[in-house]
């Protein structure tokens, strides 16, 4: 199985730089502190850091809407996932504890500042592409049960025809949701080789290293740019 990027999403943003990590055989129906406690820490750091401060106008967010904007997507309107998370910890809002994978999603993308996805893996036979959307394309919100069709020529993460993502990091969908079932898991972590890579990199392998430590299973992580567009996993 791969994850992949088409060619003309790299002629549109030729400096997208995406982490991988792909785990296997998790237990995510138990508590983990070690999570929960790293979710407060990093809610904590964000709050004062982001503090009465205008979000969309900080270094670490202006390249994600300055790509967005290049793709045809508006900031304003849609956010990256990154944004919308420090724009509400900005206003002192905490962020809801939902469950230990996406608790450590949130905890490594507040820690370094990067919009990441979780996607379940279970039951899925095709490859995860990140592309235009096309005929027949359907996403579902999270926590409804209607079905809209992306706009022609959005960028969007799908498997199929299920799109897992909307307006590339914007929303994720029913398709992909995380719950207490979840046994296999697949992470990307959205950045530009030109301005973020080590963080994307750090929050990889920091990312890796935890799921390793915490549920005991071997991970696999890749980067996917415009000279490695797919990685493969087993």
């Amino acid at each position: 199985m791969k994850f992949v990027i088409t060619s003309d999403i790299f002629e549109q943003v030729p400096n997208m730089y995406v982490g991988v990590v792909v785990a296997h055989g998790i237990n995510n129906s138990i508590d983990y502190p070690i999570i929960d406690e790293m979710l407060n820490k990093y809610m904590q750091a964000a709050q004062e850091k982001f503090a009465d401060t205008n979000v969309k106008q900080r270094p670490e967010i202006i390249p994600y809407r300055e790509a967005f904007r290049k793709i045809g997507i508006n900031p304003n309107r849609f956010p990256c996932s990154a944004e919308a998370l420090f724009k509400r910890l900005s206003k002192g809002k905490d962020l809801p504890h939902i469950n230990p994978l996406v608790d450590l999603n949130n905890a490594i993308s507040l820690k370094y500042t990067v919009p990441m996805g979780t996607h379940t893996l279970d039951n899925v036979t095709e490859d995860i592409i990140m592309r235009t959307a096309k005929a027949g394309d359907q996403f579902v919100p999270l926590g409804k049960d209607t079905v809209e069709t992306p706009d022609d020529g959005e960028v969007v993460y799908a498997v199929g025809n299920e799109v897992r993502t909307r307006r590339w990091t914007w929303r994720q969908s029913e398709y992909g949701k995380i719950t207490p079932d979840t046994k296999d898991v697949f992470f990307p972590i959205d950045g530009f080789v030109d301005i973020n890579k080590e963080a994307v990199d750090q929050a990889k392998e920091d990312l890796a290293n935890l799921l390793h430590k915490i549920f005991s299973v071997e991970t696999q992580s890749g980067i996917v740019d415009r000279t490695h567009p797919s990685f493969e996993w087993n």
